[in-house]
């Protein structure tokens, strides 16, 4: 077992949080975490099993039908006070989820505040869950729509944002009365322990349910989701990840016919038009594709840039680029952190090179530093040919890719030739040529003339093999509803 070699952790909690208590795996087995950006162990993580997985489910099952009796306004009270415990206590999760996953601790502090937000909007929507009362079209009587809670749910959360996707799951399914179990990423569990420590403690105050929030870190997550997903006392699973695991997850589900809710990967297109502010589409770019080391889903992988100001356009992203510092995300200053591990910066660099080796032009990066941690410059292409897989695939790392059209049709046409569509961005200038991007890129999300779309208020998913459902917003709860429909005289 390696040894804990770190010393810039908060104290974190490493074991499972099962039925509202801090306990060992079952096995007795843990796994080692590591700091990205020096390949030090920095905990080693209760290793959840079967059993664990099945204790979960037990208290699940247990919590549900007390938590879904309770008023709307208890849940609003337990989730304002867990948003107020998560505001005390920004500093120790920003620097767990620095020191887990990489990121700079300035944005780690920025997805506290944001992750947090889900705790509050579901807070503020709980005691406005909507129903339906009316006449029947017939005159023969009345009808009553109501909601109630799917039932226990099954979170499956990704590595890149371990607090707010997580709290995206965990806020609409409490404000909704469903009990949740929480499988975090096994590359990223600290964040998410020390979340259950603030939600253990606002629990304990009120009067919930023991079961209500469990949290499983694991290194079997495909065993543990087949399992529980076996199991008919599940209803409800929801996922962000990769296409072929959520292609998987909808397969499994098929048996017991529980709701899903699938999140999955994207090549978001960003349309730079000839009547775009430059300077404008350079700044947001930076976010669009930068924010997060570029491990984000919603992250833009293709630049579309027309040919009348394409060459402006790369020179200025490239000056942008070149500013960035990069380092571990503790040190002041640092705006790029490390990619997660060494097999995707060794997956990011063959795509890079694969481009190049097609034609492509490097104008900036690209090249693998020496020394520790899985660090990957901020890297721009340009030319690069239709061919490229680089095109095609997810990059999830800190490369932008140029591709010119001629014409914001033909610019449309090219951001819409991909199965994926979670989310798009576009930069215009006129107003006819900012209808013709919102009308016409095909994507769940789109955003004008800005580089980043994500907000609490409002639903964040996409269509084709992006996935289908939704996070956030009325939308979001939603998900963790079925609607109940009484004929009455």
């Amino acid at each position: 077992m390696p040894e804990v070699t770190t010393t810039l952790l908060p104290t974190v909690p490493t074991d499972l949080w099962l039925a509202g208590n801090q306990v060992p795996a079952s096995s007795g087995e843990t796994f080692a975490v590591e700091d990205p950006a020096t390949g030090e162990v920095i905990a080693q993580v209760a290793d959840a099993t079967l059993a664990d997985a099945d204790a979960a489910l037990d208290a699940a099952v247990a919590a549900a039908p007390v938590w879904a009796k309770t008023s709307p306004r208890h849940r609003t009270n337990v989730l304002t006070r867990i948003f107020d415990l998560v505001t005390e206590r920004t500093g120790d999760l920003a620097r767990t989820m620095t020191v887990e996953m990489g990121k700079p601790l300035g944005e780690a502090r920025g997805e506290v505040a944001y992750g947090n937000e889900y705790f509050r909007w579901a807070a503020e929507e709980a005691a406005r869950i909507p129903g339906r009362f009316g006449e029947a079209s017939q005159g023969n009587g009345h009808m009553l729509m109501t909601r109630t809670p799917v039932g226990p749910v099954l979170a499956i959360t990704p590595w890149n944002f371990p607090l707010a996707m997580a709290t995206r799951k965990i806020a609409p399914a409490l404000a909704a009365g469903c009990p949740i179990i929480v499988k975090p990423a096994a590359e990223t569990p600290l964040t998410m322990l020390l979340l259950g420590e603030i939600i253990a403690q606002a629990f304990a105050e009120f009067e919930v349910p023991a079961g209500l929030v469990s949290i499983l870190p694991t290194t079997g997550a495909a065993e543990m989701s087949e399992h529980l997903m076996a199991d008919r006392r599940l209803r409800k699973v929801t996922f962000t990840g990769s296409t072929p695991v959520g292609r998987t997850l909808v397969r499994q589900s098929a048996d017991n016919l529980q709701r899903t809710s699938m999140e999955l990967g994207g090549n978001a297109p960003f349309v730079v038009t000839a009547d775009a502010d430059i300077p404008a589409a350079v700044a947001g770019a930076m976010v669009a594709k930068l924010r997060n080391g570029g491990q984000v889903c919603v992250a833009a992988n293709r630049f579309l840039v027309d040919n009348a100001v394409a060459a402006e356009f790369a020179d200025g992203l490239v000056a942008a680029a070149s500013e960035v510092r990069q380092g571990h995300g503790l040190d002041e200053g640092v705006t790029l952190g490390p990619l997660i591990t060494a097999k995707q910066r060794a997956r990011v660099h063959d795509l890079v090179t694969d481009a190049v080796a097609r034609g492509a032009r490097l104008l900036l990066g690209g090249e693998l530093p020496e020394g520790p941690g899985n660090f990957y410059p901020a890297t721009v292409l340009a030319d690069v040919p239709a061919d490229a897989p680089i095109l095609a695939e997810e990059i999830f790392g800190p490369v932008a890719t140029i591709t010119t059209f001629d014409g914001v049709e033909a610019g449309v046409a090219a951001a819409n030739d991909t199965d994926f569509g979670l989310a798009a961005y576009g930069y215009a200038g006129a107003v006819t040529t900012a209808q013709y991007l919102t009308e016409n890129l095909q994507a769940g999300m789109v955003a004008l003339n800005r580089g980043q779309l994500s907000e609490p208020a409002a639903p964040f998913g996409g269509i084709g093999q992006s996935g289908f459902g939704r996070e956030g917003g009325t939308e979001g709860i939603e998900e963790y509803l079925d609607v109940r429909y009484l004929a009455l005289p």
